[in-house]
């Protein structure tokens, strides 16, 4: 799995570009036949009202996430964040049989990244590491967990799914058990993992682990009701919290490729308690086995961030009725960017007064765009500003109607989409210089289907191709319950010009309009 990919193949952007063209030529087409009518004007605007102000959401729904994380962030802007990980193992064979006499040679935990190789004349001769952000190093302690995460809610009758959050991370730090290993001084490589001449594996995070406590947790309780099953296991062992720091400002946080994670026993056995001929001069002969482990059942991700005090400052009371200077958006357990279109409903009538005039002079809606400049003053340029905004309707938790009708969702994540979410325009000494949400339909909706005008929600996404949503632990105005999964599981932000500035930066909606005379 890869979460960016700047590769798209070449078929498809020729297709797309013949795809393109034939729309272009449509679209004039059908324009020219509108402007050349007499009854029609076509026109432009920016300056309808556009009302932005941001909030720290409160606690995110941190498990069910399409992917997890772990390490340490430092942004410039936001300061310095660790993420932490608490997951359950499940065996992958239920109720063993370990043999006679078993001896533990290793236990070997492996998380590998996601990565792309990168090959030379058909042959692997390298990776690409996907969705690593950072190279400094961190310290990892691993622990037995004695939390035991559920399935479901006991609170809804187990009816519904429990739900762990980003905050949770001292109630579980509360329930550790034994320190079972530390990896001082981790670094994320790109290079291959090499286990001997004929074997290696994709990069990772890979660690031998003490034998003696998987002597005791796992290899002694053989044929007991604790390894009868993965229901009584996940009781019985209850998993492992990775808790991370870094002896610095900066560190390394990388995106985890769980389905192909492990812990794994190696370790030898023998068939019968004696000799087979009974004879003491014979030797016993042992065989090699190994039992494994996946992080294939409940994970959560839990975060420790102090924003900076500007930041904080910024954010603790946010101007909803004129709107603010600057916004703030950035994912991990988030701040989102709240965007309200058309100004206020002054007759109480519950449809904003612009709105309504726009209703009455029925205009037909060519492009709509809402532009989002990056506050070059307040930003550190480069690699470290995020790629991709997302935009979705606050109040019933759905991406806009312009993400379906986007014909470059089968490109990489790191392309998809561009008509709608466009990716981040770059200058030529590669700052961000502003992102342009295409809301086309969204207005047309508003304008001409009676759609509800409703509060709109911009994030960071690590993949805009992701649609889950997670759920806030409470309701945050205006009317914030879920926000979009793959913003949790990105690090990055950036600063943007809201409305209420003086800069001809400012936020702005654009509308392409063709108005009937």
């Amino acid at each position: 799995m890869n979460i960016k990919n700047i590769l798209p193949k070449l078929l498809v952007i020729l297709a797309l570009v013949t795809a393109f063209a034939s729309c272009e030529e449509d679209f004039n087409t059908i324009g020219a036949n509108i402007i050349g009518d007499e009854n029609f004007s076509s026109e432009f605007t920016d300056s309808l009202s556009v009302l932005a102000y941001s909030r720290k959401l409160v606690p995110l729904q941190s498990n069910a996430l399409p992917v997890f994380q772990m390490g340490v962030y430092n942004d410039p802007v936001y300061g310095k964040m660790s993420v932490n990980f608490l997951s359950q193992l499940t065996m992958d064979v239920s109720d063993p049989d370990f043999g006679i006499a078993p001896r533990i040679d290793s236990v070997v935990l492996y998380i590998p990244f996601f990565s792309e190789q990168i090959l030379e004349n058909s042959e692997v001769v390298g990776y690409e590491l996907d969705s690593v952000y950072g190279n400094q190093p961190i310290n990892i302690k691993i622990y037995e967990s004695n939390y035991f995460l559920r399935d479901f809610d006991p609170n809804t009758g187990f009816e519904e799914l429990q739900k762990y959050y980003t905050n949770q991370g001292q109630l579980f730090e509360g329930f550790l058990g034994e320190l079972i290993h530390t990896i001082e001084d981790f670094e994320a490589s790109d290079e291959a993992i090499k286990i001997n001449d004929t074997i290696s594996l994709i990069p990772g995070l890979r660690a031998k682990l003490p034998i003696d406590f998987f002597e005791r947790k796992i290899i002694d309780q053989g044929g007991s009701v604790a390894l009868l099953n993965n229901n009584n296991f996940r009781d019985y062992f209850r998993g492992l919290y990775f808790q991370v720091e870094s002896m610095t400002e900066d560190g390394t946080l990388f995106m985890m490729d769980l389905e192909d994670a492990s812990v794994k026993i190696y370790y030898t056995f023998q068939t019968s308690p004696s000799n087979f001929n009974g004879t003491t001069n014979d030797t016993i002969e042992r065989f090699d086995k190994e039992f494994g482990m996946s992080f294939d059942a409940i994970s959560v991700n839990t975060y420790k961030n102090a924003l900076t005090p500007s930041v904080a400052q910024a954010l603790f009371n946010p101007n909803t009725v004129e709107g603010e200077e600057t916004l703030y958006v950035r994912g991990g357990d988030g701040i989102i960017s709240i965007v309200e279109l058309f100004g206020p409903d002054l007759d109480d009538n519950g449809v904003a007064d612009q709105l309504e005039d726009l209703r009455e002079e029925e205009w037909i809606i060519n492009e709509a765009n809402l532009i989002l400049y990056v506050d070059k003053n307040k930003v550190t340029p480069g690699a470290k500003e995020p790629e991709r905004l997302i935009i979705y309707d606050i109040k019933n938790s759905l991406l806009l109607a312009d993400y379906n009708m986007d014909i470059t969702s089968n490109l990489d994540p790191v392309d998809a989409l561009n008509v709608h979410l466009g990716r981040l325009e770059r200058g030529s000494d590669e700052s961000g210089d502003y992102y342009k949400l295409r809301i086309t339909n969204h207005i047309s909706n508003l304008i001409n289907k009676d759609s509800t005008n409703v509060p709109l929600g911009i994030m960071v996404s690590q993949n805009v191709l992701e649609t889950d949503f997670q759920d806030t632990e409470n309701i945050q105005a205006p009317g914030i319950e879920k926000v979009p999964a793959a913003s949790i599981v990105s690090p990055e932000g950036t600063v943007l010009y809201g409305n209420n500035t003086t800069s001809n930066k400012r936020l702005k909606l654009q509308i392409y309009y063709t108005k009937p005379e």
